[in-house]
């Protein structure tokens, strides 16, 4: 797949479908099978814009919602999935004041050269959020449009805010089936204060750079320690205990694994989970609580069997 920051010159004309993809849910999913489908029948590259950061982060930063996926695992996806061509948009106040006509005609047509696009149904765009499929359909003079309905789970929409709203209310296995795998976060394992080796538990440690949408304990698999997934258990969230005032961050217990892997990227899915974060009188407690948590997963794993 083909990664590019902004638009350079293009050579080919493109099928292209646009969004914020956040997740890369079934919804996200249908919608790149369909532009792979129509790219190969009109003999075009299968090309995705997207927009980092996200529009919402640019406008109101402190109120937009957490990120279900990082923009390299977007891209993991993408290239998974079949995309020829990623465009990356850098969302600034330049982007943002362009009129839904401008966007046509200065991103679509002059910049991307592209033939047909593939939006959903309440697609918007353009200053204000003022464009929508009716105005698109309108604009399009040298490509063709096709609006993907909504995808369900059933009764359910599936979108973004959705998945964000099992994750908050810890449920994960519900998240699992609008997303059409785990929720999963990913990172390097990095150094932390090494508390858990001193309580019994030594953890891999991901920094969270951003809010996760999800906090608690959790009954989890990790990819990328071995050709084989572990599980093991983990908590997300500011560890009250040691720090009442702490940023957020991953600690992943992995079951009978001892090896040093600073620096390793790993994948961390979420399955089930066990309790909510807490705040526990000193580290005895928290050491006593830990070892209930770590068992409570290991029998959770044992239904799986």
């Amino acid at each position: 797949m083909q990664v590019f920051r902004g638009f350079p010159p293009a050579k080919q004309y493109i099928a292209l479908t646009i969004g914020n993809f956040d997740g890369v849910h079934r919804g996200h999913q249908a919608m790149l099978g369909r532009l792979l489908e129509a790219a190969e029948d009109l003999a075009l590259p299968p090309t995705v814009l997207t927009f980092d950061p996200h529009p919402r982060e640019f406008f109101a930063p402190h109120a937009a919602p957490a990120r279900l996926s990082t923009l390299r695992d977007k891209l993991e996806q993408f290239a998974a999935r079949g995309v020829a061509r990623l465009h990356i948009a850098r969302f600034d106040a330049r982007l943002a004041r362009l009129e839904p006509e401008e966007f046509v005609d200065r991103i679509m047509v002059d910049a991307l050269r592209t033939r047909w696009v593939l939006v959903g149904e309440d697609f918007r765009f353009g200053r204000g959020r003022a464009g929508n499929l009716a105005l698109l359909r309108k604009a399009a003079r040298t490509f063709s449009v096709e609006a993907l309905p909504a995808v369900r789970n059933g009764e359910e929409r599936i979108s973004s805010s959705a998945i964000r709203a099992a994750l908050a209310g810890g449920d994960v296995e519900a998240a699992a089936q609008l997303l059409g795998r785990p929720y999963t976060m990913s990172g390097h394992v990095a150094h932390g204060e090494k508390r858990g080796r001193s309580l019994g538990f030594p953890t891999a440690n991901l920094i969270l750079r951003r809010t996760p949408p999800l906090s608690g304990i959790f009954a989890v698999r990790i990819r990328g320690l071995g050709a084989s997934p572990r599980v093991g258990a983990a908590s997300v969230g500011v560890r009250p205990t040691i720090h009442p005032a702490g940023r957020p961050v991953l600690e992943v217990f992995v079951f009978d694994f001892d090896e040093a892997i600073y620096g390793r990227r790993v994948s961390v899915e979420f399955l089930h989970k066990l309790r909510d974060e807490e705040r526990y009188p000193d580290l005895d407690s928290l050491a006593r609580q830990i070892g209930r948590d770590v068992a409570q997963a290991r029998e959770y794993f044992s239904t799986l069997k």
